[in-house]
């Protein structure tokens, strides 16, 4: 099997770290909770279960692997990806788990049509989903389902540097077409539109121009919360390149507040480390 491993740079382990540090504190209380009969961890851009560090060139463990070590366990965990050879590593990798799925094929069907339907509020169930696209590669229908479910967190990777560099340019004129299905798919509908431009007079007339990254990903928060119905989702954290770029946003959605509390302060923490 010919797999070749992601390199992950600096923010990318942080990611790793933020997930798995919310994600053992949300084991701990789900296991506590005595209505609950099955919480469950998602992954739906699992990869292989395994990257390189750029930094060390040593292999990190990525997000799946990482939910597996953690005590108390998931009751059950669902891990995705399109790639063959990194879905056949990580069956692989898992070999031993009878409570880990791993599918092969598109998350944006698997999800909506396997996965979220069987995690339902009146079976008291609930889930915990990593969603960490490539790039505009996730169907906002997917992120709808799940907060109108009221019973799944997600993790989200906003993926800004995508939208710079295939979507968004000085004004909407100038947007490739073949760009435009995609963005609406991730966004929803056509109101990124607004979102990333705004309109001034000037000398010669109306004039457009691109919002900053930050007001677009606050644009998205807000659907988070009113288009998807997430009650809670706290300001998201900038994920940097080694020249202190915004790469991306990673973003919380909640139905619960306590949980928005705690990643809101895992956030800060994070992001309080400043760039490597």
């Amino acid at each position: 099997m010919a797999v070749k491993f992601d390199e992950i740079g600096y923010w990318s382990e942080i990611k790793l770290d933020i997930v798995s540090e919310y994600a053992a504190a949300y084991s701990r209380i789900m296991s506590k909770q005595s209505l609950i009969r099955g919480y469950y961890y998602i992954d739906a851009f699992a990869g292989g279960g395994i990257h390189i560090s750029k930094r060390t060139q040593e292999f990190v463990l990525g997000s799946p692997l990482n939910a597996l070590q953690i005590i108390p366990p998931f009751t059950g965990y669902y891990f995705i990806d399109l790639d063959g050879d990194k879905v056949g590593l990580l069956r692989e990798l898992t070999a031993d788990y009878e409570n880990v799925v791993v599918d092969e094929g598109d998350c944006n069907i698997i999800l909506s049509q396997k996965v979220l339907p069987s995690i339902r509020f009146d079976e008291y169930k609930r889930a915990l989903c990593l969603l960490d696209p490539y790039g505009l590669d996730l169907d906002w229908s997917v992120l709808h389902t799940a907060g109108q479910s009221g019973v799944v967190e997600v993790f989200l990777n906003f993926p800004v540097m995508d939208m710079n560099r295939n979507v968004f340019w000085c004004c909407p004129e100038n947007v490739d077409p073949a760009q435009i299905p995609r963005m609406n798919a991730f966004w929803g509908d056509e109101s990124w539109i607004q979102a990333a431009y705004k309109r001034t007079d000037g000398l010669f007339g109306k004039i457009e121009e691109k919002m900053p990254n930050d007001v677009i990903a606050q644009a998205y928060r807000d659907r988070l919360r009113s288009a998807a119905g997430f009650a809670y989702v706290p300001e998201p954290i900038p994920m940097r390149n080694t020249k202190g770029a915004i790469v991306y946003y990673l973003f919380f959605a909640s139905p619960n507040k306590t949980g928005a509390k705690i990643v809101g302060d895992i956030f800060k923490k994070y992001e309080s480390m400043g760039m490597e």
